[in-house]
């Protein structure tokens, strides 16, 4: 099932939320927040894909209406339209893709934190032991 452009925008705004709260290092924190930044990762992945579809639908519309007008146009020139008639779509697109990305960031942060944490438990340890 495709997400609806409305709801592609909605949950980019909702993950763009969580990413946006800065992350503590304490470790508890890092693997609840692992757990939701997984699910976001993997949610905007999907919702990448989707965004790419209406970009495609509207598109390909797009061009059979106007295929005149882009015949007489330069290629660069043809191309430059064609991002005129997608620029919502695209820009759903090049959100999706940089959200996912920092979900994929910031979850590598939280393994940085709890490895970092787990050193410094066992440091302790061998310390105290």
């Amino acid at each position: 099932m495709i997400t609806s452009i409305e709801n592609i925008q909605k949950e980019l705004e909702e993950i763009q939320n969580f990413l946006e709260v800065t992350q503590s290092e304490d470790i508890e924190e890092a693997v609840l927040r692992g757990n939701s930044l997984a699910v976001y990762m993997a949610r905007s992945g999907k919702l990448l894909a989707d965004a790419k579809i209406h970009r495609d639908e509207k598109l390909n519309s797009e061009i059979i209406a106007r295929i005149k007008e882009l015949t007489s146009l330069s290629a660069s020139s043809a191309n430059k339209f064609i991002d005129t008639l997608t620029k919502d779509e695209n820009h759903l697109v090049t959100w999706s893709d940089r959200v996912n990305a920092a979900c994929s960031r910031q979850l590598e942060w939280c393994r940085t934190v709890i490895s970092k944490g787990k050193a410094e438990l066992q440091a302790l340890k061998m310390y105290q032991g």
